[in-house]
């Protein structure tokens, strides 16, 4: 499961570090990028029990994303440039 979540610029540091500090939450994959929204997206990749905590979490200091599959697309194209350009390093 995968959810994104946006939090605003001023929420970033406390949602990362309840994120990071949460005992199930932090097995998950966690990933965050820049907004040009003033904000943050915060990329969660993990079983159910997981994204349910990070929801709970997330509640007062962020907001989960419906334009979700944009998101994610936009993040694996990064991804992608980034490895073919380390990849290139090493030719």
């Amino acid at each position: 499961m995968e959810i994104v979540i946006f939090a605003k610029q001023e929420n970033f540091e406390k949602l990362k570090d309840a994120l990071f500090k949460d005992e199930i939450v932090s097995r998950a994959s966690i990933k965050y990028k820049k907004s040009e929204k003033n904000g943050y997206y915060f990329i969660i990749s993990g079983n159910e029990e997981q994204i349910e905590k990070a929801r709970e979490l997330c509640k007062e200091l962020g907001e989960e994303v419906e334009e979700k599959d944009k998101i994610l697309e936009e993040n694996k194209k990064e991804e992608e440039k980034a490895i073919e350009g380390f990849g290139n390093i090493f030719q």
